[in-house]
């Protein structure tokens, strides 16, 4: 189950991203 923590971890970098950017 290393796929589902990874794609779980990069979505929530990425969200991270978007509430700092915008």
């Amino acid at each position: 189950m290393f796929w589902m923590e990874m794609i779980s971890m990069i979505f929530f970098f990425l969200l991270i991203i978007c509430v700092l950017v915008g």
